[in-house]
């Protein structure tokens, strides 16, 4: 799935606001470890923050396999209900 430009959005001011990375850091292919600095509790506080901004609930086994900033805007937009799934 490609992730929407507002699902995009919402990842990138959740880095800048809630982690204090600079814009230009924000780059698909940006590691979360390496090139953003986050560890394992900042993941877990980005899950958290994903699904109270998205409405969403996230499968935190799923996290295990996130790397990249790209990544992270892929699990979120999978997350996010279809317009037939969300009236089903």
């Amino acid at each position: 799935m490609t992730p929407s430009q507002e699902v995009i959005q919402q990842v990138n001011n959740l880095m800048k606001s809630g982690f204090e990375i600079p814009e230009e850091k924000l780059v698909p292919t940006a590691t979360l470890i390496g090139d953003l600095g986050l560890d394992s509790l900042d993941a877990v506080d980005m899950l958290v923050y994903i699904e109270e901004t998205l409405g969403v609930k996230v499968e935190g086994e799923r996290l295990a396999s996130v790397k990249t900033l790209q990544d992270v805007y892929v699990l979120a937009a999978e997350s996010v209900p279809r317009p037939s799934e969300a009236n089903a």
